[in-house]
């Protein structure tokens, strides 16, 4: 399993909640860009579609630099391939308890591309604050621990 790319920014927006694998619907020169690492996922979603689809928004693959007319569009809408009980069950918790799908990272599994995406609730400014303060007393324990052993 070789990762693509990582949204650390999600970590800091939103709440995980939990966790899901997906595969994705490409086109042969997107995923020559996904191996050469030319893909932006921060500000991608996820959204339920009424026909029961889970569709991926705002993901941008550059086009293959190697391509011909035929190359991709880079902000197309991509479909994200789960089982359709799963995505009915992630359709009503959105629904109901006003909940977000977002892409956390992306990579190879036995030459296929998979999206992990996570069930998020977002953050309010004074827990993000909270975060950062969490994370950088983790820091100066760390500092002290290795500047003392």
């Amino acid at each position: 399993m070789s990762s693509i790319i990582q949204n650390k920014k999600a970590f800091f927006e939103y709440e995980v909640l939990d966790r899901f694998e997906a595969g994705i619907a490409l086109v042969g020169t997107e995923v020559k860009s996904l191996r050469a690492g030319k893909v932006k996922i921060i500000e991608a979603f996820c959204r339920v579609t009424n026909d029961g689809q889970l569709e991926l928004h705002q993901l941008d693959i550059s086009p293959y630099e190697f391509g011909n007319q035929n190359n991709h569009d880079r902000s197309r809408v991509r479909k994200l391939l789960m089982k359709h009980s799963e995505i009915r069950k992630l359709g009503q918790m959105i629904k109901e308890k006003g909940l977000t799908l977002i892409p956390i990272s992306m990579y190879f599994k036995r030459g296929k591309v998979k999206v992990e995406i996570a069930l998020a609730k977002g953050k309010k400014l004074h827990d993000k604050r909270a975060s950062l303060k969490e994370k950088d007393t983790q820091r100066e324990i760390d500092r002290a621990i290795k500047g003392g052993g």
